[in-house]
């Protein structure tokens, strides 16, 4: 900003809104669809709302891929689209999400997997950043100039083996193979007597 210039509005980044443009009965053509996890999915499946499952198995055959975070999975799975098929969820949730689909592959140690055009990852936000840069890498390949240009400008350097997920073990998830974490940063309330 020059000197004299009026300060760059940035409020659109204070509060953000979000309005939808379409419902599910109308939504266009989609290539990707993302299922986001979190808070809303448990409030979903306490009110029996089967809109977004519904939603997914109607337009599931029409999509390039589908992919999840967190606890979306639950989501997909609640469609029937993860029936028979290797999926992951975020771990502290794992006891219930994996018990609603016990036709699903789940797999407990997992950043995130990938099965067919079904993508799924674990965690909140730092497992579901990690998936979708594999996801981009898939799609764009492993030069891709932009998304290098992301990774280094928001500083994130992502874990690039899908095994890696010591929340498994923080997480007691059972099934899971505790592997090598030395090379990793130790969550916070990691035990390493564990």
């Amino acid at each position: 900003m020059a000197p004299g210039e009026p300060p760059m509005d940035l409020g659109f980044m204070l509060q953000p809104k979000l309005s939808a443009t379409h419902t599910f009965l109308d939504a266009p053509a989609l290539d990707v669809l993302l299922v986001p996890g979190g808070f809303g999915t448990v409030a979903l499946q306490q009110a029996n709302d089967t809109d977004i499952p519904t939603f997914l198995r109607n337009r599931f055959g029409s999509l390039e891929y589908l992919l999840s975070v967190c606890t979306g999975s639950a989501l997909v799975a609640a469609s029937g689209l993860l029936d028979g098929r290797r999926a992951t969820t975020n771990k502290r949730a794992w006891a219930s999400v994996t018990g609603q689909a016990p036709n699903v592959k789940w797999v407990p140690s997992a950043r995130w997997t990938e099965d067919g055009k079904i993508w799924t990852s674990s965690g909140v936000a730092s497992a579901g950043i990690d998936m979708m840069y594999a996801f981009l890498k898939h799609l764009y390949g492993e030069d891709d100039a932009v998304l290098a240009t992301t990774m280094n400008g928001i500083e994130y350097a992502p874990h690039t083996d899908p095994s890696w997920d010591p929340f498994s073990i923080v997480h007691d998830v059972p099934g899971r193979t505790n592997g090598s974490l030395e090379s990793c940063v130790r969550p916070v309330g990691f035990d390493a007597a564990a």
